[in-house]
């Protein structure tokens, strides 16, 4: 970066006919005053009676402009301290197009900054340079094209408020700023909280729900399944049943091939004397002490059956009300 003046006339240490225009620079030279010519860089002829020469810088270069004073977009006053680049991109119009090229990009260079820090508010001309560097060319640009030159940037050095007062009610106005920030936080992982407890809420209700339903489900599911094994076991009963009355009917006739009804219905009865003295034996190997009464039916007050456990049970039942000294008959 150069900050040596862009434009500077030739001057003449001692008599010699030749100059040198060095590498990023462009000079024009002049015969008596007109008929600019231009020089490249390298060694050139120069006649000193006869020729005038003048250099230009095509580097980029830069200003400081030092205690800008100026207003925000939001009415603050503010000074700034910075620095103007620039670059020369038309020699010929910076030679002959303006005089005191450097002080004038100053003075213009001043002036539009003040006005483009005027469409800017205090936070933003913190934080956006990219903005302020565009709205410079955009101000300074069409006008410093005539005299051949680009503006490029402008680099904030310093920047404060204008006077102490100001800077307390922005750090005032910083602090509620912060104040509020932190209160939307605070506010925001409250309703987070509130948000999770909500679905943590949800989430378990949905759980009890389902295992509810799952419960029900496998009562649902145990109670057909006992209900299919209870049938099942009815039917292998009866089956089992069926069998041995046709293996005891066949048993009852001469002629095995030829099983009638009447035979089926003495092998149920059969089996039917053959469960109630499996009854019997079981009441014989109990410990309770109650009384049975057995016989036929003469003895029982009815015909038919030589053994009628339910009979004997309601006479034990009405004599149960008649005790002889406490002990009943």
């Amino acid at each position: 970066m150069n900050t040596r003046p862009a434009l500077r006339p030739h001057t003449i240490g001692r008599r010699t006919f030749f100059t040198i225009i060095e590498q990023g620079q462009e000079g024009w030279r002049l015969s008596f005053g007109r008929n600019p010519v231009r020089l490249n860089p390298g060694i050139r002829l120069f006649l000193p009676p006869f020729h005038s020469i003048q250099k230009v810088d095509l580097r980029e270069c830069s200003i400081n402009i030092p205690h800008l004073s100026g207003y925000t977009l939001d009415n603050v006053p503010i000074t700034v301290t910075g620095s103007l680049f620039y670059r020369i991109i038309d020699g010929y119009k910076a030679c002959f197009k303006v005089t005191d090229l450097e002080r004038n990009i100053q003075n213009f260079g001043t002036s539009a900054m003040r006005a483009v820090l005027g469409t800017f508010s205090y936070d933003q001309i913190i934080g956006d340079r990219n903005g302020i560097n565009s709205k410079l060319n955009q101000v300074i640009g069409s006008s410093l094209a005539n005299w051949g030159v680009e503006g490029t940037r402008f680099e904030v050095q310093s920047f404060q408020p204008a006077n102490r007062e100001v800077e307390r009610q922005l750090e005032l106005q910083m602090e509620a700023e912060r104040n509020r920030r932190k209160q939307l936080l605070d506010t925001q992982a409250q309703i987070n909280v509130a948000e999770g407890n909500k679905q943590r809420v949800i989430l378990e209700s949905e759980g009890h729900l389902q295992a509810k339903a799952n419960e029900a489900d496998a009562s649902y599911k145990t109670v057909f399944r006992e209900a299919e094994a209870r049938q099942q076991q009815a039917l292998m009963e009866a089956s089992a049943l069926a069998a041995q009355v046709e293996e005891i009917a066949k048993s009852i006739p001469v002629d095995k091939a030829n099983v009638k009804a009447e035979d089926r219905q003495r092998a149920l009865l059969t089996l039917v004397e053959l469960r109630r003295l499996d009854q019997l034996k079981a009441i014989a190997a109990s410990k309770s002490n109650s009384t049975y009464f057995f016989g036929d039916k003469a003895a029982l007050g009815q015909g038919g059956e030589a053994y009628n456990i339910d009979y004997a049970e309601h006479v034990k039942s009405g004599m149960g009300d008649r005790a002889v000294g406490g002990v009943v008959v």
